[in-house]
């Protein structure tokens, strides 16, 4: 096997196992195809589409700077996220904050910086804003752009952990109880303050486009009813990402192209039906971008057969990574595929569960995969998409390092994130 043209054994010889490979030229080829789906696409009904991708999936300085040269902005929602995009030299205007519990010291480093957007979340947030806004010296001459975060009421996504948009969450202000409207007119009441839009991200990982129209239309409703209040047109509205891809062969990932037409086309028949304008729209995808363009190479140590309650016999097989750098399976029933990546196996296969090696028997990495008969210990396994919420949600569990992100591109190798060490682990315990 190889990747981006350089084979696994030699990218093991000089990375090491674990670690992340990221192929380059496919993570800007995927953040192409939306850009140049959706501009295409709504240019065609007369307006404009930005799109933000989302840090949260995966950041560092080397792919905020990959998706600044592709022509998308970025979006963050923590004050590390922000020092990621400002090290890349992502400018204010073309990144964006959002997150349930923003910081007094976020809030401000945002306005600072010039962010193109704050997404606020309560109404509380929006005085909060609009307090620290009058303490920069914003005022109606250089207002701060906030877009307040809705709950359409919409549950889409794989797992309840990860649909956003239900009423009974953290996230948002609620549609149906009215809460959103109050949020908006209350933007409104602050000259400090410029109402850019409303926000709406209903969850991920999502296969149906039809989830998506209809967060579509609940959100021009919603700006058509602020006009008929407040007599304002929102300028912009933010569909915010989701889109689901393939992580086994059976997986059917979400078609871009067609995507965007179908969304397109929803939003012109709405804005007709409710005799208004289109408004410019962004989009957050993250882990549609970055997640098909990454495996994690594991080497493969303990090699044991466990015979079921139902008599089947399965091949454990540990690796020398696990939970500490792929918690979704852990977290939310994830399910990956993986082969092996170093050598041609046997032809006959075997059930097999490929585990890490952390202190708890829910470390699983796959729970069943069929790999060659004469597996064996110093194999490599490579599991693919793991790019998104891999190594961004890592940790430290038995105090393992943290594997590196290696980048790939025409038979080149080159670290974008180190591999942790000891050291840095004990630069933080000061006895």
């Amino acid at each position: 096997m190889a990747v981006g043209g350089i084979a696994v054994g030699d990218l093991v010889a000089q990375h090491g196992t674990p670690s992340f490979i990221i192929d380059e030229t496919h993570f800007r080829s995927r953040a192409r195809l939306f850009v140049n789906s959706f501009t295409e696409a709504f240019g065609a009904v007369g307006t404009d589409v930005d799109v933000y991708y989302a840090g949260k999936s995966f950041l560092s300085v080397a792919v905020a700077k990959w998706a600044l040269e592709e022509g998308l902005r970025l979006d963050t929602c923590t004050g590390g996220e922000m020092a990621v995009a400002e090290r890349a030299g992502v400018s204010g205007a073309a990144m964006g904050l959002h997150g349930n519990n923003k910081s007094e010291a976020e809030l401000t480093r945002a306005i600072r910086y010039g962010v193109g957007r704050i997404v606020a979340d309560s109404l509380g947030e929006i005085e909060q804003i609009a307090e620290l806004a009058l303490a920069e010296g914003r005022g109606e001459s250089n207002p701060v752009p906030v877009m307040v975060r809705v709950t359409t009421g919409i549950h889409a996504g794989g797992h309840e952990f990860i649909s956003t948009a239900r009423e009974d969450q953290k996230f948002g202000l609620s549609l149906a109880g009215g809460q959103a409207l109050e949020a908006l007119e209350l933007v409104l009441k602050f000259p400090q303050l410029h109402l850019l839009g409303a926000h709406a991200h209903i969850g991920s990982q999502i296969q149906d486009s039809t989830a998506f129209e209809l967060n579509a239309r609940k959100m021009l409703e919603l700006r058509a009813e602020l006009e008929k209040s407040a007599g304002y047109v929102m300028p912009e509205l933010d569909l915010g990402g989701g889109y689901g891809i393939a992580y086994v062969p059976e997986d059917q990932p979400i078609d871009i192209p067609a995507l965007a037409v179908t969304l397109a086309n929803t939003m012109k028949q709405v804005a007709d039906e409710l005799g208004t304008t289109i408004p410019r729209i962004s989009i957050e995808p993250g882990r549609s971008i970055v997640g098909p363009t990454t495996v994690t190479l594991y080497t493969v140590g303990t090699i044991k057969n466990v015979t079921t309650d139902e008599g089947i016999v399965r091949t454990y097989v540990s690796v020398d990574g696990g939970m500490s750098d792929n918690i979704r399976p852990a977290l939310y029933g994830a399910v990956y595929t993986a082969r092996l990546a170093n050598r041609d196996g046997d032809e006959q296969a075997v059930l097999a569960r490929i585990v890490g090696k952390h202190c708890e028997s829910g470390d699983i990495v796959i729970n069943d995969v069929a790999l060659p008969a004469d597996v064996r210990r110093g194999d490599v396994i490579a599991v693919a998409a793991t790019g998104a919420y891999g190594r961004s949600m890592a940790s430290n569990y038995n105090n393992i390092l943290k594997p590196p992100v290696i980048a790939v591109k025409d038979g080149e190798s080159r670290v974008i994130v180190r591999r942790e060490t000891e050291d840095d682990l004990l630069a933080l315990d000061l006895g």
